[in-house]
């Protein structure tokens, strides 16, 4: 129930009620995903009352096709508890209903952005991060290019360049997971960063690493991408942000954005309108996985928004 206050209390009650509430109570993250039986609900409900939770948002996909559950469920309640200790006390569930499931407080995901020439992406992801929409937490910026340095110091990240030539990669994918280790990211996002990583890269960053491209996949691939499509005369301006797998831009999707155009539209054109979809798709990637909200299912997802 949501109390409405009069005009001369709304800077004194309401506020400091809910601070009081904050400051007793911690929020956590259910994220589970089984084959689909009778049951499963109410263990989880269940579990979370028995300790003295309250359930603040529940959503739960029951997949028909693939005869499988997916679910997630936002909870509140005593500062005692921790994800480590809720992940062995509801372990004999899991093993009951054979379920891969992750319990996540509200430590915010460490981001860690490759980016080389193009920086709209970068741009954007600054953007919202300093205004606190981002879900993540940016942590530092790694380039093959000196171009954004500027930009990312100006926003107080740390920006390191590491150079690639065919005879150099290997040891920069090595730095690189050094770098990944050294700033504790739990997500590694490709802001546009145009180098092919590695099949044992990939591997070593399966399901937290993040890439945008440039269409819907698979359409337009290669270089120049707009003027392929100003040569085909599309009429809607599409970005893909997926996961990172060894199968070079084929990873499970987590969002794609389009914008309609016509006739009228150059490669210029296209290109700007491209860059916002971008941007679009590659920001909501990355707060939809840092607050928990991305299940990979096999070489799909199921995302919560």
């Amino acid at each position: 129930m949501t109390l409405v206050a009069s005009d001369s209390h709304l800077s004194t009650l309401p506020a400091e009620r809910g601070q009081l509430k904050d400051e007793q109570t911690q929020k956590f993250v259910l994220t589970l995903s089984c084959v689909e039986q009778p049951g499963i609900v109410q263990a989880v409900t269940t579990f979370l009352f028995d300790r003295g939770f309250n359930i603040e948002e529940h959503q739960q996909f029951d997949d028909s096709l693939r005869q499988t559950l997916h679910l997630r469920t936002a909870f509140s309640g005593p500062q005692s508890y921790s994800p480590e200790q809720l992940d062995a006390e509801f372990r004999s569930i899991a093993d009951r209903f054979d379920m891969q499931f992750s319990f996540h407080d509200q430590t915010k995901q460490r981001v860690l952005v490759m980016v080389s020439k193009f920086g709209h992406c970068l741009n954007d992801l600054i953007f919202r991060w300093r205004g606190g929409s981002l879900g993540g937490e940016l942590v530092a910026v790694v380039s093959n290019h000196e171009t954004h340095r500027a930009m990312a110091e100006a926003a107080g990240l740390p920006f390191i360049h590491i150079p690639v030539t065919p005879d150099t990669k290997a040891e920069a994918e090595q730095r690189l997971l050094e770098l990944v280790d050294e700033y504790e990211a739990d997500l590694v996002v490709l802001a546009r960063y145009m180098q092919v990583l590695s099949n044992d890269l990939c591997r070593k960053l399966e399901g937290r690493a993040i890439n945008i491209h440039h269409s819907f996949l698979p359409g337009f691939k290669g270089a120049r991408p707009y003027h392929q499509a100003y040569d085909r005369g599309v009429k809607q301006v599409g970005a893909t942000a997926h996961y990172v797998t060894a199968d070079l831009d084929e990873g499970p999707i987590i969002e794609q954005e389009v914008i309609r155009v016509d006739h009228s539209y150059g490669p210029n054109a296209l290109s700007t309108v491209g860059q916002d979809a971008e941007a679009l798709a590659l920001s909501r990637a990355v707060r939809w996985h840092c607050e928990h909200r991305v299940l990979l299912d096999r070489t799909s997802t199921v995302v919560f928004r």
